[in-house]
C-alpha cells in the first residue's frame, strides 16, 4: 500500500507546475478558511502538515480555527487555547478566530475572553452545533463582532436548511460588522446571493468540492465579494486553488481581481480597512464543454459520496469515468492526464477494505479523494 500512496503523491504533485502558471505573477496568497486539531469525524489537522503546505504553495497567511473537537465542551475553551497557542508559534501567519457553541453556557464570555486574548475574528458552525439562523443567541454574537470589528465566518455549506432571510437580518441589524459566508454558501446560494449580493462586508469563500457551484457563485455576486479558501484540513492542494483560479478565469478574473480574491480582499479585513463596494457579478448564465468531459464529470460526482461514507465502489463509477477518457474529440492530452489520476485512484480505492489500521485507512481514503477531485476539477474546467 506504501507504494501505491507513493504514487499517487507523484502523480498529484505533477500539477504543481500547472498551479504556478496559473497564479498571476508577484500574487500573494491569503487562505480564509483552515482548521487545526482533531475533528469528532476522525480528520485531523496538523500544525506541521498545513505550514508544510503554506510554504510549498506560497500561502502567507491564514485564518484559523478549531475543528469540532471532542473536548468541545465546555464551549470550545480547551480547543480555542489551543488554536490561540498555534497562532502564537506561527509568528503571524496563522490568525486566530474562536469559536463558538450557542448551546453551551456563556458564549458570548467564551469570545471574549479569546478575543482579548488576539483572536481576530467569530467561527460559527450551525450545522455541527445544531442552531439555526434564528437563534435569538446570534444577535449578541453579531453586536460584539461589530463592537470589535471582527468577522463572522460562518458554515454555509451541505446541512443546512435556507439561510439567507435570517443571515441577511443580522446583517442589516449589524451594519458594521463583516460576515464571511463559507463553502461559497451553496446551502442556499440563490438566496444569500439575494439577499447580499451586492452588500459591502459580506464575503463568500471559496471552499467547495464542485467547480460547478464556484461559476455560480462568480456569475452571482461580484468579485470584490469573493475569497479564497482551502477548508484544511478538508481541503488540500493543489486542488483548493486550482479549482478557485481555474473556475475563476473562466468566469473572466483578470489578473487584478484574481489576486484581490487570493489576498486583496481578505487583506482588507485583517487591516480593519473599508471593504469595497462590490461591482457586478461576472461570468455567464450557461456553462458548455465537450461530451466527454460532462459524461467523467457525472461519473465522478457519482464516485465523491461513496468515498465519503467509506464505501466500495461496488457500482463501478470509476471504471465508466475511466472508459469516458478513451474517447478521442481532440482532447488526448487532457483525458490522458485525468486517466492517470483515476488509475492511481482506482488501485487506492481497492486496497481501503484491506486496511485494518483506522489511521492508515483515512490517510488512503483522503489520497484517493484528492485524486478524484483533482480530475474533476480538470473535467469541468478544460475548455472546449
Amino acid at each position: 500500500m506504501d507504494d501505491v500512496l507513493e504514487r499517487a503523491r507523484r502523480l498529484v504533485a505533477l500539477y504543481d507546475d500547472e498551479l504556478r502558471a496559473e497564479i498571476p505573477p508577484g500574487a500573494a496568497i491569503f487562505d480564509v478558511h483552515t482548521h487545526l486539531g482533531n475533528d469528532i469525524d476522525g480528520m485531523a489537522g496538523s500544525f506541521e502538515e498545513l505550514e508544510a503546505i503554506q510554504a510549498r504553495y506560497g500561502i502567507s497567511r491564514a485564518f484559523v480555527f478549531c475543528l469540532d473537537e471532542p473536548d468541545r465542551e465546555p464551549a470550545f475553551r480547551a480547543a480555542n487555547d489551543r488554536t490561540l497557542a498555534f497562532a502564537e508559534r506561527s509568528e503571524g501567519r496563522l490568525i486566530p478566530f474562536v469559536r463558538l457553541d450557542l448551546t453551551a453556557p456563556e458564549p458570548i464570555q467564551e469570545a471574549e475572553r479569546c478575543l482579548d486574548r488576539g483572536a481576530r475574528g467569530i467561527k460559527l458552525h450551525p450545522r455541527a452545533q445544531r442552531f439555526e439562523l434564528n437563534d435569538e443567541r446570534l444577535a449578541p454574537v453579531f453586536a460584539l463582532a461589530a463592537e470589535r470589528r471582527v468577522p463572522i465566518l460562518i458554515h454555509g455549506g451541505r446541512g443546512l436548511p435556507p439561510i439567507a432571510d435570517h443571515l441577511a437580518t443580522l446583517v442589516e441589524r449589524y451594519p458594521e460588522g463583516q460576515l464571511i459566508v463559507a463553502h461559497a454558501g451553496i446551502a442556499d446560494l440563490a438566496g444569500l446571493a439575494g439577499r447580499l449580493g451586492g452588500k459591502s462586508g459580506v464575503f463568500f469563500d471559496t471552499s467547495v468540492w464542485s467547480p460547478l457551484d464556484l461559476l455560480d457563485l462568480y456569475r452571482l455576486v461580484g468579485p470584490e465579494q469573493i475569497l479564497f479558501a482551502s477548508d484544511y484540513p478538508y481541503g488540500q492542494q493543489p486542488a483548493s486553488l486550482l479549482i478557485a483560479l481555474r473556475t475563476a478565469r473562466i468566469a473572466g478574473f483578470d489578473d487584478d481581481r484574481i489576486r484581490a480574491m487570493l489576498s486583496g480582499n481578505a487583506e482588507r479585513i485583517v487591516a480593519g480597512e473599508a471593504p469595497l463596494e462590490p461591482g457586478p457579478p461576472l461570468g455567464s448564465d450557461t456553462f458548455a464543454q465537450p461530451l466527454t468531459f460532462a459524461r467523467i464529470h457525472q461519473y465522478l460526482s457519482m464516485a465523491t459520496p461513496l468515498l465519503w461514507t467509506r464505501q466500495a465502489d461496488t457500482i463501478g463509477v470509476l471504471g465508466l469515468a475511466l472508459n469516458a477518457c478513451y474517447e478521442r474529440d481532440g482532447h488526448a492530452s487532457e483525458t490522458d492526464g485525468i486517466r492517470q489520476l483515476l488509475l492511481s485512484a482506482s488501485e487506492l480505492w481497492r486496497t481501503l477494505p484491506d486496511i485494518e489500521d483506522d489511521g492508515e485507512r483515512m490517510v488512503a481514503a483522503r489520497a484517493t479523494f484528492r485524486l478524484v477531485h483533482l480530475a474533476d476539477i480538470l473535467a469541468v474546467t478544460t475548455s472546449a
